[in-house]
């Protein structure tokens, strides 16, 4: 198979990353001016000479700052770029990085493009001091301002769901716990063994970090520290504790500039500075995280991950690096499982979304940007692996140091149809519901002292539809029985007693 022609094969030529660390967090950089600063130095890295003759610019919406929304237009005057294309993702969602580098691709393998510029930043440790000083919007935590949760607010990427926020299922990670308990069931572990592994991956995560000066947190822990809950390690929702779950109490940026490998060697860049763009795929799951046909695997991942190694003329087992989405352990588990690798096998390049820090949607630029780096100096192929909502919208791509003579652009990177017609069938809601059931999965919700607010059952009735039931921290024998790892609750039955004066329905115990 012969390449396509030098002029229609996308490749990067520059990345850039920044953390931004005042004396004072109220002194730091907002969000926007992370945006410029990543830019310049993708430029820098580049050798110069692009942004200015930049025809396409898209950016990763930011939420830190929203008060600046839309951002696009300022940050191509601050880079001296009068770009054709110019736009902003909508959503600032954990897939936005490799759909804005797919469509980039495909816009130089169309000719539609000669350089193209990606960038995306976020200052939530700015914002969230300026609110503390009555210097700006909201707090942009909505449960603490330490980064042990993910944002909440009307504009942030989730499903508004009134029954499931009565129940608590409201944050992140309220809701990737199901994900997790209903996993380790399913791959017929123990909670000890889950989070074993849970712990290993993480642990190689921060040492990932700890060797990274892009990383947020630069601390090896081992897998114990992690797990095991601590005054610096508190419980967050069963059976995540703070450090297994994304830390976005961060001001970092990061940027890409992609042209034509014609382009690039017109301008002289090394052969060995230029990273080749791979073919992608996207396919998602329903927005609403309580029509799902399953907490233990995703449609939308699988077709991803299976696709896009064989879209590029690879195997899984011929890709030399991976970065695999870890907002929450979940998503690595279930993505790892996909591809056949080990819990032995690294999943980050950049050092994960608690050590390595989440920029909100913008995780995967620095990702793609440190995946550039390693490909520039141990050559090889890398997968880059990214998911947004919850578990709900996957998008991956390759990048390599050598041709890919799989690869040709533009391409239709939707692969919906295809996971539509392997997912399996959604059961019916039922918001209203007294009577027998079976756990299907759940969690447990603590504040910030440790202490129980709520379990939080999703049950299976006996005609198979879905609903919800909370189990009350009085409940004692129940909580523990959830909690303790004696016996797995997933598959248990109980009875769900209908509403009190709050309105919840309760679950108890067979």
């Amino acid at each position: 198979m012969s390449l396509p022609q030098p002029e229609r094969i996308p490749v990067l030529v520059g990345v850039g990353q920044i953390n931004d660390r005042p004396a004072r967090n109220a002194e730091g950089l907002n969000a926007r001016e992370l945006m410029i600063a990543a830019l310049q130095e993708a430029e820098r890295d580049a050798g110069g000479g692009w942004l200015a003759q930049c025809d396409r610019l898209a950016l990763v919406t930011q939420w830190s700052f929203r008060q600046l929304n839309p951002v696009a237009k300022e940050v191509a005057e601050a880079i001296g770029a009068r770009p054709a294309t110019l736009y902003e993702s909508g959503m600032p969602k954990g897939d936005s990085p490799m759909r804005l580098l797919n469509e980039a691709a495909n816009a130089i393998g169309a000719g539609e493009a000669r350089i193209a510029a990606i960038a995306g930043g976020e200052a939530l440790r700015t914002a969230a001091a300026l609110a503390r000083e009555g210097k700006g919007p909201s707090n942009p935590f909505a449960k603490s301002e330490d980064g042990g949760e993910q944002p909440l607010n009307s504009d942030s990427p989730r499903p508004e769901r009134p029954f499931a926020h009565r129940y608590g299922l409201v944050m992140p990670a309220d809701v990737y716990p199901l994900y997790e308990n209903a996993g380790r069931a399913a791959y017929g572990q123990t909670l000890a063994e889950g989070q074993a592994e849970s712990g290993t991956l993480w642990s190689k995560m921060s040492q990932v970090a700890a060797d990274n000066e892009q990383a947020w947190l630069r601390e090896s822990l081992t897998h114990e520290e992690i797990i095991r809950p601590s005054a610096s390690n508190r419980r967050m929702a069963f059976p995540y504790t703070k450090f297994l779950v994304a830390n976005a109490a961060v001001n970092q940026g990061a940027a890409m500039i992609v042209t034509s490998l014609a382009e690039a060697r017109r301008r002289n860049i090394p052969e060995k500075r230029i990273i080749h763009i791979g073919l992608g795929a996207a396919a998602h799951e329903a927005d609403d995280y309580l029509k799902r046909d399953s907490y233990a695997a995703s449609a939308g991942m699988k077709v991803t991950l299976e696709r896009v190694p064989a879209l590029n003329g690879l195997a899984a087992k011929d890709l030399d690096h991976v970065e695999l989405y870890s907002c929450f352990p979940c998503v690595p588990k279930m993505a790892r499982r996909v591809l056949g690798f080990d819990e032995e096998r690294p999943i980050t390049v950049f050092g994960g979304l608690t050590f390595g820090g989440a920029p909100i949607g913008n995780y995967m630029s620095h990702a793609a940007a440190s995946m550039t780096d390693l490909l520039r100096r141990e050559g090889g192929t890398g997968l880059l692996f990214a998911n947004g909502g919850y578990a709900t919208h996957n998008h991956a791509i390759v990048l390599s140091a050598e041709p890919l003579l799989a690869a040709s652009f533009p391409q239709n990177f939707d692969f919906q149809a295809e996971a539509d017609a392997l997912r399996g069938e959604i059961p019916e809601l039922n918001e209203d519901y007294a009577g027998p059931a079976v756990i299907e999965t759940y969690t447990v919700l603590y504040d910030r002292s440790g202490a129980v607010e709520h379990g939080i059952i999703v049950a299976r009735t006996n005609d198979g539809r879905r609903t919800l039931a909370i189990v009350p921290a009085n409940d004692e024998t129940m909580i523990a029985f959830l909690t303790e790892g004696n016996h797995e609750p997933v598959g248990t039955g109980g009875t769900i007693i209908a509403g009190g004066a709050d309105g919840l329905q309760r679950w108890v115990m067979a």
